[in-house]
Protein backbone atom coordinates (compact mmCIF):
# COMPACT_ATOMS: atom_id res chain seq x y z
CA UNK A 1 0.00 0.00 0.00
CA UNK A 2 1.63 3.03 -1.34
CA UNK A 3 0.77 6.56 0.25
CA UNK A 4 3.57 8.33 -1.62
CA UNK A 5 2.76 11.73 -2.70
CA UNK A 6 0.05 11.85 0.52
CA UNK A 7 0.24 14.86 3.27
CA UNK A 8 -1.15 14.08 6.67
CA UNK A 9 -1.51 15.76 10.36
CA UNK A 10 -1.59 13.57 13.20
CA UNK A 11 -2.61 15.06 16.48
CA UNK A 12 -1.02 13.99 19.65
CA UNK A 13 1.39 12.09 17.16
CA UNK A 14 4.64 12.50 20.00
CA UNK A 15 4.32 9.19 21.81
CA UNK A 16 2.02 5.61 22.07
CA UNK A 17 -0.55 5.27 19.30
CA UNK A 18 -0.73 9.05 17.88
CA UNK A 19 3.53 7.84 17.06
CA UNK A 20 2.60 4.40 16.16
CA UNK A 21 -0.31 6.15 13.30
CA UNK A 22 2.11 8.96 12.55
CA UNK A 23 5.49 6.15 12.12
CA UNK A 24 3.04 3.99 10.03
CA UNK A 25 1.85 6.60 7.40
CA UNK A 26 5.54 7.69 7.09
CA UNK A 27 6.61 4.49 6.64
CA UNK A 28 4.01 4.21 3.72
CA UNK A 29 5.27 7.26 1.95
CA UNK A 30 3.33 10.06 3.35
CA UNK A 31 4.44 13.17 4.47
CA UNK A 32 3.52 13.97 8.50
CA UNK A 33 2.85 16.80 10.37
CA UNK A 34 3.23 15.68 14.09
CA UNK A 35 1.50 17.47 16.12
CA UNK A 36 1.64 17.13 20.08
CA UNK A 37 0.97 19.24 23.36
CA UNK A 38 4.57 18.12 24.48
CA UNK A 39 6.82 19.76 21.95
CA UNK A 40 9.46 17.26 22.78
CA UNK A 41 7.67 14.38 21.84
CA UNK A 42 6.39 16.07 18.74
CA UNK A 43 10.01 16.90 17.25
CA UNK A 44 11.40 13.58 18.72
CA UNK A 45 8.92 11.47 16.63
CA UNK A 46 9.07 13.67 13.61
CA UNK A 47 13.19 13.15 13.80
CA UNK A 48 12.81 9.49 13.94
CA UNK A 49 10.56 9.37 11.46
CA UNK A 50 13.43 11.26 9.31
CA UNK A 51 16.17 9.25 10.64
CA UNK A 52 14.36 6.03 8.46
CA UNK A 53 14.17 8.13 5.36
CA UNK A 54 10.63 9.45 5.96
CA UNK A 55 9.65 13.52 5.74
CA UNK A 56 7.74 14.50 9.28
CA UNK A 57 7.99 17.88 10.87
CA UNK A 58 6.97 18.44 14.80
CA UNK A 59 3.97 21.25 15.21
CA UNK A 60 3.32 21.52 18.68
CA UNK A 61 0.77 23.13 20.12
CA UNK A 62 -2.75 21.72 22.29
CA UNK A 63 -5.65 20.69 20.55
CA UNK A 64 -8.77 22.19 21.25
CA UNK A 65 -9.21 25.96 19.83
CA UNK A 66 -9.19 26.72 16.05
CA UNK A 67 -5.61 29.07 16.41
CA UNK A 68 -3.88 25.59 16.41
CA UNK A 69 -5.99 23.49 14.26
CA UNK A 70 -5.13 26.08 11.14
CA UNK A 71 -1.57 26.02 12.06
CA UNK A 72 -1.64 22.48 11.63
CA UNK A 73 -3.13 22.52 8.80
CA UNK A 74 -1.38 25.71 7.17
CA UNK A 75 1.78 23.84 8.46
CA UNK A 76 1.35 21.01 6.01
CA UNK A 77 0.31 23.10 3.19
CA UNK A 78 3.68 25.13 3.77
CA UNK A 79 6.12 21.91 4.11
CA UNK A 80 4.46 19.90 2.01
CA UNK A 81 2.37 21.85 -0.45
CA UNK A 82 -1.03 20.08 -0.04
CA UNK A 83 -3.08 17.90 2.65
CA UNK A 84 -4.65 14.74 2.35
CA UNK A 85 -5.63 13.25 5.35
CA UNK A 86 -6.22 14.71 9.30
CA UNK A 87 -5.80 11.85 11.95
CA UNK A 88 -7.44 13.11 15.52
CA UNK A 89 -5.51 11.46 17.87
CA UNK A 90 -4.81 13.64 20.88
CA UNK A 91 -6.25 12.95 24.44
CA UNK A 92 -5.97 13.12 28.11
CA UNK A 93 -7.78 11.61 30.75
CA UNK A 94 -8.76 12.99 34.27
CA UNK A 95 -10.63 9.83 35.31
CA UNK A 96 -13.10 10.16 38.37
CA UNK A 97 -16.44 9.04 39.87
CA UNK A 98 -19.38 10.96 38.83
CA UNK A 99 -20.28 13.06 42.52
CA UNK A 100 -16.47 13.44 42.56
CA UNK A 101 -15.97 14.85 39.37
CA UNK A 102 -15.32 18.56 38.94
CA UNK A 103 -15.91 21.56 36.51
CA UNK A 104 -12.60 21.82 35.35
CA UNK A 105 -11.95 17.83 34.86
CA UNK A 106 -15.02 17.26 32.58
CA UNK A 107 -14.32 20.38 30.30
CA UNK A 108 -10.29 19.25 30.06
CA UNK A 109 -11.28 16.06 28.36
CA UNK A 110 -14.16 17.38 26.01
CA UNK A 111 -12.24 20.55 25.37
CA UNK A 112 -9.15 17.89 23.86
CA UNK A 113 -11.11 15.06 22.49
CA UNK A 114 -14.51 16.38 21.06
CA UNK A 115 -13.56 20.27 20.65
CA UNK A 116 -9.90 19.54 19.91
CA UNK A 117 -11.39 16.72 17.25
CA UNK A 118 -14.46 19.28 16.15
CA UNK A 119 -11.94 22.30 14.70
CA UNK A 120 -8.80 20.09 13.61
CA UNK A 121 -11.53 18.33 11.38
CA UNK A 122 -13.44 21.55 10.58
CA UNK A 123 -9.24 23.34 9.23
CA UNK A 124 -9.01 20.33 7.33
CA UNK A 125 -12.17 19.99 5.48
CA UNK A 126 -12.01 23.79 4.73
CA UNK A 127 -8.54 22.85 2.81
CA UNK A 128 -10.10 19.71 1.07
CA UNK A 129 -12.58 21.05 0.06
CA UNK A 130 -10.51 24.12 -1.56
CA UNK A 131 -8.24 21.70 -2.91
CA UNK A 132 -11.05 19.92 -4.64
CA UNK A 133 -9.56 16.52 -4.82
CA UNK A 134 -11.04 14.53 -1.85
CA UNK A 135 -9.57 13.27 1.16
CA UNK A 136 -9.32 11.56 4.11
CA UNK A 137 -10.55 12.27 7.62
CA UNK A 138 -9.49 9.65 10.53
CA UNK A 139 -10.96 10.24 14.16
CA UNK A 140 -10.26 8.19 17.25
CA UNK A 141 -12.81 6.67 19.33
CA UNK A 142 -12.97 4.29 22.05
CA UNK A 143 -14.80 1.58 23.64
CA UNK A 144 -15.22 3.48 26.37
CA UNK A 145 -17.62 5.97 23.63
CA UNK A 146 -19.19 2.98 22.96
CA UNK A 147 -20.47 1.31 25.92
CA UNK A 148 -19.31 3.52 28.49
CA UNK A 149 -16.61 3.17 31.91
CA UNK A 150 -16.90 3.39 35.22
CA UNK A 151 -15.21 6.96 35.98
CA UNK A 152 -14.88 7.80 32.98
CA UNK A 153 -17.95 10.66 32.43
CA UNK A 154 -15.96 13.19 30.25
CA UNK A 155 -13.99 10.70 28.26
CA UNK A 156 -16.91 8.14 27.16
CA UNK A 157 -18.94 11.51 26.70
CA UNK A 158 -16.23 12.97 23.87
CA UNK A 159 -15.44 9.38 22.84
CA UNK A 160 -19.61 9.01 22.03
CA UNK A 161 -19.75 12.49 20.51
CA UNK A 162 -16.58 12.35 18.08
CA UNK A 163 -18.30 9.29 16.81
CA UNK A 164 -21.78 11.07 16.59
CA UNK A 165 -20.26 13.27 14.46
CA UNK A 166 -18.35 10.66 12.09
CA UNK A 167 -22.02 10.10 11.23
CA UNK A 168 -22.97 13.54 10.34
CA UNK A 169 -19.30 14.63 8.96
CA UNK A 170 -19.87 11.63 6.19
CA UNK A 171 -22.75 12.43 5.00
CA UNK A 172 -22.12 16.10 4.73
CA UNK A 173 -18.74 15.56 3.00
CA UNK A 174 -19.25 12.62 0.57
CA UNK A 175 -20.06 15.03 -2.04
CA UNK A 176 -16.36 16.42 -1.54
CA UNK A 177 -14.84 12.91 -2.07
CA UNK A 178 -14.06 13.19 1.52
CA UNK A 179 -14.52 9.92 3.90
CA UNK A 180 -14.53 9.73 7.40
CA UNK A 181 -14.50 7.05 9.38
CA UNK A 182 -13.63 6.43 13.85
CA UNK A 183 -11.07 3.70 14.44
CA UNK A 184 -12.18 2.43 18.05
CA UNK A 185 -8.31 1.17 19.28
CA UNK A 186 -7.63 -1.02 21.67
CA UNK A 187 -3.88 -0.95 22.36
CA UNK A 188 -0.82 -0.97 25.88
CA UNK A 189 -0.80 3.24 26.22
CA UNK A 190 -0.34 5.24 29.13
CA UNK A 191 -4.10 5.57 29.37
CA UNK A 192 -4.64 1.38 29.49
CA UNK A 193 -2.15 0.49 31.42
CA UNK A 194 -3.63 1.63 34.56
CA UNK A 195 -6.25 -1.26 33.93
CA UNK A 196 -5.51 -3.74 36.81
CA UNK A 197 -6.07 -6.60 34.63
CA UNK A 198 -3.69 -5.53 31.87
CA UNK A 199 -0.93 -3.55 34.44
CA UNK A 200 1.71 -6.72 34.65
CA UNK A 201 1.22 -7.56 31.10
CA UNK A 202 1.73 -3.92 29.76
CA UNK A 203 5.04 -3.50 32.01
CA UNK A 204 6.59 -6.37 30.54
CA UNK A 205 6.08 -5.35 27.69
CA UNK A 206 7.32 -2.19 28.13
CA UNK A 207 10.27 -3.01 30.56
CA UNK A 208 11.59 -6.30 29.01
CA UNK A 209 9.88 -6.31 25.63
CA UNK A 210 7.92 -9.66 26.60
CA UNK A 211 5.45 -10.01 23.97
CA UNK A 212 1.63 -9.85 24.98
CA UNK A 213 -0.21 -13.17 25.52
CA UNK A 214 -2.58 -14.50 23.15
CA UNK A 215 -5.53 -14.87 25.42
CA UNK A 216 -4.73 -10.80 25.43
CA UNK A 217 -4.10 -10.35 22.08
CA UNK A 218 -7.02 -12.51 20.76
CA UNK A 219 -9.61 -12.83 23.34
CA UNK A 220 -9.53 -8.90 24.68
CA UNK A 221 -8.29 -7.60 21.30
CA UNK A 222 -5.71 -5.75 23.37
CA UNK A 223 -2.34 -5.30 21.53
CA UNK A 224 0.77 -3.01 20.82
CA UNK A 225 0.31 0.74 19.43
CA UNK A 226 1.70 -0.35 16.34
CA UNK A 227 -0.82 -3.31 15.68
CA UNK A 228 -3.58 -0.59 15.06
CA UNK A 229 -1.45 1.42 12.76
CA UNK A 230 -2.48 -0.82 10.16
CA UNK A 231 -5.92 0.27 10.06
CA UNK A 232 -5.04 4.12 10.02
CA UNK A 233 -2.89 3.64 7.05
CA UNK A 234 -5.28 1.77 5.43
CA UNK A 235 -8.11 4.46 5.38
CA UNK A 236 -6.21 7.28 4.55
CA UNK A 237 -5.01 5.02 1.27
CA UNK A 238 -6.84 4.94 -2.02
CA UNK A 239 -7.93 1.78 -1.47
CA UNK A 240 -10.10 2.84 1.27
CA UNK A 241 -12.16 5.46 -1.02
CA UNK A 242 -15.50 4.05 -0.55
CA UNK A 243 -15.31 3.16 3.46
CA UNK A 244 -16.94 6.29 5.16
CA UNK A 245 -18.88 6.95 8.35
CA UNK A 246 -17.66 3.81 10.06
CA UNK A 247 -16.54 2.76 13.24
CA UNK A 248 -13.97 0.33 12.87
CA UNK A 249 -12.17 -1.63 16.17
CA UNK A 250 -8.39 -2.86 16.17
CA UNK A 251 -6.25 -4.25 18.71
CA UNK A 252 -3.94 -7.29 18.96
CA UNK A 253 -4.93 -9.92 16.70
CA UNK A 254 -8.65 -8.49 16.34
CA UNK A 255 -10.53 -6.63 13.44
CA UNK A 256 -14.03 -5.38 13.90
CA UNK A 257 -16.53 -3.56 12.65
CA UNK A 258 -19.20 -1.47 15.43
CA UNK A 259 -22.82 -1.26 14.86
CA UNK A 260 -24.62 2.27 15.03
CA UNK A 261 -27.43 2.62 17.31
CA UNK A 262 -30.33 1.34 16.01
CA UNK A 263 -34.13 0.63 16.85
CA UNK A 264 -34.11 -2.90 18.44
CA UNK A 265 -37.35 -3.53 19.44
CA UNK A 266 -40.65 -2.03 18.73
CA UNK A 267 -44.52 -1.81 19.91
CA UNK A 268 -47.12 0.30 19.35
CA UNK A 269 -50.71 1.12 20.27
CA UNK A 270 -53.49 2.74 19.21
CA UNK A 271 -53.94 6.03 20.54
CA UNK A 272 -50.41 6.16 22.06
CA UNK A 273 -48.57 5.36 25.40
CA UNK A 274 -49.33 5.92 28.99
CA UNK A 275 -46.93 5.11 31.92
CA UNK A 276 -49.53 2.64 33.04
CA UNK A 277 -49.12 0.85 29.57
CA UNK A 278 -45.54 0.94 29.32
CA UNK A 279 -45.59 -0.63 32.24
CA UNK A 280 -47.76 -3.33 31.56
CA UNK A 281 -46.37 -4.22 28.53
CA UNK A 282 -42.79 -3.39 29.29
CA UNK A 283 -41.25 -6.54 30.32
CA UNK A 284 -42.83 -8.42 27.36
CA UNK A 285 -42.48 -6.23 24.68
CA UNK A 286 -39.45 -3.81 24.04
CA UNK A 287 -38.34 -4.48 27.26
CA UNK A 288 -38.08 -7.98 27.22
CA UNK A 289 -34.39 -8.23 26.07
CA UNK A 290 -32.66 -4.96 27.73
CA UNK A 291 -29.31 -3.49 25.70
CA UNK A 292 -25.73 -3.96 27.98
CA UNK A 293 -23.53 -1.57 28.68
CA UNK A 294 -20.14 -1.35 30.06
CA UNK A 295 -17.14 -2.34 28.80
CA UNK A 296 -17.08 -6.26 29.52
CA UNK A 297 -14.59 -7.29 31.98
CA UNK A 298 -11.15 -9.58 31.11
CA UNK A 299 -11.81 -13.13 30.13
CA UNK A 300 -12.31 -15.42 33.70
CA UNK A 301 -9.27 -16.92 35.08
CA UNK A 302 -6.94 -14.38 32.56
CA UNK A 303 -6.90 -11.35 35.24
Amino acid sequence: MDLTGKVAVVTGGGRGLGAAYATALAGRGAAVVVNDADATAAHETAESIRAAGGRAVGEPGAVGTAAVADALVDRAVKEFGRLDAMVTNAGVLRDRVLWKMTDDEFDAVVNVHLRGTFTCVRAAVLRLREQGEGGRVVVVGSPAGQRGNFGQTNYSAAKAGIVGMVRTWALECAKAGITVNAVIPVAATAMTKTIPAFTGHVAAWEERGEPLPDWLRQAEGFGTPEDAAGLVAFLVSTEAAGVTGQAIGIGGDKLSLWSHPEEVAVAYRPGGWDPDAIAATWHTSVGREPSTYGIPAPAEGHA
